[in-house]
């Protein structure tokens, strides 16, 4: 070959891949394929001896997946394992009814659930990571279920614990854009949040409930039968109230709009009543007016709904989180301070609160704090890292024997799961994980505008690259791609984001964004 000729030659192989690369950064609909999935699928099946089989055995669970999820990998494999191995839990759990399909919270029936093995007190984290499924139909009918059907059986279940479902409903619906769906259960909703007033208010207007029925019993600061004011079911009334208002906004309903609205404002205050100053941490008010000696990871939940006021004093209660002497230790983050002197005193094997952990309130935590990171400007000492760092503990705390697990609670200091391999606790449906990863560490944040906004809190410098993939959002198919180097994917450095395949976004550096989502064909 002649020098002029191999000139030539190089050429246009650049020019080749300039084209590809170029190609790929216009239409990049689908950037992960599958081969990932199905390597982890095919592992967690081989550890599974499949006792429940439920509508998606394992012999499905891969195409099952494939149709339904959104793809993920990044660089580190503890947080990429874990959000393959939970997704491949939670459709274990996917039951179809006479009426429609149902999820399950133990993998084995327990006699204290209702119909079809449905127990409501996790609904909120299952509607959660339930709404990134691209066929909406299986949360919408298991919220169904919950306002329709629970409530003709002998004995209801649904308010067996107290539940965050009005909020869940929406942030489900900012995801779907699923607005019939609202408009037919809107009427229900209001008639369950005033159904819960009958029952727990009090004549100030706050909610009362026993520990147990919070989900979270033989806590420090709880009882069985002492009407305690608790942060907990305070600040999920005042999410649902929030989540009525902007509901009742969305169908036109003016009326129940203001009544919600009314509602939600005394219920901040409410909320903000149980702060303690000298300890700095939001508290269980006790029957005689006093405040809890304890600080508990319930004190957390305000920000879970975005609560409190955006003030240096209530940002400094999230310090407790890092502080050794507060909620941090080996395997996660405790239920309580592990100062207090009743920590872990209520024995093993009881469903104890009062410090153990817990992945259902490790949920709470890191929700409340990546709110707190992208909505507040006031974080005390909290950071991305901050939040990596505890997302990263939490993946890769939950294992038994070095292979995946998520079962109920464990100790703080070895990690081990105090119901054991309880066969009922295996699976365990009670907390969320992949929605973390999709809404917070990568941080799509679903809005009721046309309009995407990407807010990552993964740290300057620690991922090269990560990509997901498949997201289904407004009736778009949304991709996010980050390639510090540019030798990860071919579409050149930096951050990119794709809507059905074609690039909205791109920025040199991993920051927040928001773009405009193209018109829908």
């Amino acid at each position: 070959m002649t020098k002029s000729l191999r000139v030539i030659y190089v050429f246009a192989i650049c020019i080749l891949i300039a084209g590809v690369n170029m190609c790929f950064a216009q239409n990049a609909k689908h950037v992960l394929g599958f081969s990932k999935l199905k390597k982890y699928v095919n592992y967690f099946n081989s550890l599974d001896t499949e006792a429940v089989k439920n509508f998606v055995p394992n012999a499905e669970s891969f195409n099952w997946l494939s149709q339904n999820i959104p793809l993920f990998e990044c660089p580190d494999t503890t947080i990429q394992q874990m959000y393959y191995y939970r997704w491949w839990s939670f459709r274990k759990h996917l039951v179809k009814t006479p009426t429609g399909f149902v999820f399950t919270e133990f993998i084995t029936p327990v006699k204290f659930a209702g119909i079809y093995n449905t127990i409501s007190s996790a609904l909120g984290h299952q509607v959660n990571e339930g709404r990134w499924l691209h066929n909406k139909q299986y949360i919408e009918d298991y919220v169904s279920f919950w306002l329709y059907e629970d409530g003709k059986q002998p004995k209801p279940h649904f308010h067996g614990f107290s539940s965050w479902v009005d909020d869940a409903v929406y942030n489900h619906y900012l995801v779907t854009q699923d607005k019939e769906y609202i408009k037919h259960i809107l009427p229900a909703l209001d008639a369950d949040y005033r159904k819960w007033e009958t029952e727990r208010q009090l004549p100030d207007g706050s909610f009362w409930q026993f520990d147990v029925k919070d989900a979270m019993e033989e806590s420090i600061s709880g009882s069985r039968k002492d009407k305690n004011v608790r942060p907990t079911i305070n600040s999920y009334m005042y999410g649902n109230a929030k989540a009525l208002v902007a509901m009742a906004k969305l169908t036109g309903n003016d009326t129940l709009e203001q009544r919600y609205t009314a509602k939600a404002a005394a219920l901040k205050k409410i909320v903000n009543a149980l702060w303690d100053d000298n300890a700095a941490f939001y508290k269980v008010k006790f029957v005689n007016g006093t405040l809890s000696d304890a600080r508990e990871a319930i004190g957390f939940i305000p920000w879970y709904f975005n609560l409190p006021a955006d003030e240096p004093k209530y940002a400094a209660q999230w310090n407790e989180l890092t502080d050794t002497a507060g909620f941090n230790a080996p395997w996660g983050l405790t239920t309580a301070e592990r100062r207090h002197p009743k920590f872990r005193t209520h024995g093993v094997g009881k469903c104890e609160w009062d410090g153990a952990i817990w992945p259902y309130a490790t949920t709470q935590d890191l929700k409340g704090l990546a709110n707190l990171l992208t909505n507040y400007t006031n974080r005390g000492k909290m950071t991305s890292k901050v939040f990596y760092d505890n997302m990263h503990k939490y993946a890769w705390s939950q294992q038994m024997n070095g292979r995946p697990y998520i079962g109920e609670y464990q100790d703080e200091k070895n990690g081990a799961w105090l119901k054991g391999d309880n066969p009922r606790s295996t699976f365990y449906n009670h907390s969320g994980y992949a929605d973390l990863v999709i809404n917070d560490l990568v941080g799509i944040k679903p809005r009721a505008d046309e309009v995407l906004e990407v807010f990552p809190l993964i740290p300057q410098g620690q991922w090269a690259w990560f990509c997901l993939d498949k997201v289904s959002y407004h009736g778009h198919n949304i991709t996010i791609v980050w390639d510090k180097n540019g030798t990860k994917y071919g579409a050149g450095k930096g951050l990119f984001i794709y809507a059905d395949g074609k690039k909205i976004a791109q920025s040199d550096v991993l920051k927040h964004v928001l773009v405009n989502l193209p018109a829908k064909k």
